[in-house]
């Protein structure tokens, strides 16, 4: 008796998503995928978005994959169409336009959407943005080109990227957090002065331990903001980088374990059978510290799209990774290796800032579980990075005070 081809659905055509129909088509010619995602486009670079905005990128640039490409390896994608439901005992994933999609493994890829502004004020004005998606980057140039004055709000990766275009592009400035210092939980104070001092230099006003209390509009537009400690702030435009809603609604009413993300195990599948999860929205468990946790990286989506789709087509093989991130800071770069959480309890840091070039400084945040590294964060020169990447893969362990101090060092 003949068997049916394998029919694969995967919901969210990111990084992960797209990797894993390239990985399914290259491991079996016969099966049928379907591709599904809510936007218009196909896989661009959500990395590459940040340049886009600055001027410094041209769109043709931020895409990675065309409709060609998809068309010239049968993957069906399905794009503009947002789905109602998983029914895991029929195996079928329910589309709201009324399609349905049957599958012998199914791949959750389906990422997040980004959390509003919900001051009083907000929610009725025009040009108050969030920056996730390439046509979130269009809207807000074109803003841009007719504003100031604009406000970066949040203490993310997006809103300093939102404040770094909005510098870029010569606009009155300024970066509006709640915590402390930007990325409280990996920073320390010395490194969030660090970060302040580089948007100082290109003209931004940073203000923290403050949040905004209401908007004030002017003809449906943004005029300035209130603060709770007061402050009025002028904007023409505001950028809102406070967060994402992992996009996991979709699964109500099925068995699929959510909590705090899609519950997966270390080959990405969860507590279903032939359903799996990968990207920003997979609560994943990471070997080397030992728990699950989520990561909204590019380099991790990527990687876990390739292991889910192995294991999506019978294979068997575990998420073992390091993952790392860098992004453009104003004139520096900061990178991410594994995990740099300062906020998880059984993490030991140390930091070191020192001189770097361009009037900027250097700093190195280097974070230890159980006497091994195993999250590094760099602001400034990159050197020792690939070294210090393969220290935390290797996982040796350094004991003493001294041999952790040297690894702040090495070049």
């Amino acid at each position: 008796m003949a068997t049916h081809e394998k029919r694969y659905v995967i919901i969210g055509n990111g990084v992960a998503g797209t990797t894993a129909a390239e990985t399914l088509r290259k491991n079996d010619p016969n099966c049928s995928i379907h591709l599904l995602t809510n936007e218009r486009y196909p896989l661009y670079n959500r990395v590459s978005l940040p340049r886009f905005l600055q001027g410094v990128l041209a769109e043709q640039k931020v895409m990675i994959r065309d409709f060609a490409w998809h068309e010239q390896r049968n993957i069906q994608l399905i794009t503009e169409v947002l789905v109602a439901g998983v029914n895991t005992e029929e195996r079928v994933v329910s589309t709201e336009d009324g399609r349905e999609f049957p599958y012998d493994a199914l791949l959750i890829a389906s990422g997040g959407w980004a959390n509003p502004l919900t001051a009083p004020g907000a929610r009725d004005t025009k040009h108050i943005y969030n920056f996730v998606t390439l046509d979130d980057t269009k809207t807000i140039i074109e803003r841009m080109l007719e504003s100031r004055t604009a406000l970066a709000y949040g203490g993310s990766f997006i809103a300093y990227e939102l404040c770094d275009g909005f510098a870029m592009r010569k606009l009155d400035t300024t970066w509006l957090m709640r915590g402390p210092y930007w990325l409280r939980n990996s920073l320390d104070t010395d490194g969030g002065e660090v970060v302040d001092n580089i948007a100082k230099k290109f003209g931004v006003e940073v203000i923290h331990g403050d949040e905004i209390d209401s908007v004030v509009p002017s003809n449906g537009v943004p005029s300035y903001v209130k603060t709770k400690k007061g402050r009025e702030i002028q904007a023409d435009m505001i950028g809102v980088g406070l967060g994402i809603t992992l996009n996991t609604q979709i699964l109500e009413g099925s068995p699929i374990e959510v909590n705090g993300g899609v519950v997966v195990n270390e080959y990405l599948e969860t507590n279903v059978p032939g359903v799996y999860a990968a990207g920003d929205v997979a609560n994943f468990y990471d070997s080397t510290i030992k728990r699950h946790h989520t990561m909204g990286t590019w380099d991790n989506a990527k990687a876990h799209g390739q292991v889910a789709a192995v294991n999506m087509a019978g294979g068997k093989q575990a998420y073992v990774d390091v993952p790392t991130y860098t992004s453009p800071l104003f004139d520096v770069n900061i990178a991410v290796v594994g995990s740099a959480e300062s906020n998880n309890p059984e993490m030991e840091t140390i930091a070191l800032r020192e001189p770097g070039d361009k009037g900027n400084e250097n700093y190195r945040r280097l974070f230890f579980q159980e006497n091994k590294l195993v999250g590094v964060l760099m602001i400034g020169s990159p050197k020792g990075r690939k070294k210090l990447i393969e220290i935390v893969k290797s996982q040796q362990p350094f004991a003493t005070t001294a041999e952790r101090e040297a690894l702040l060092t090495l070049k």
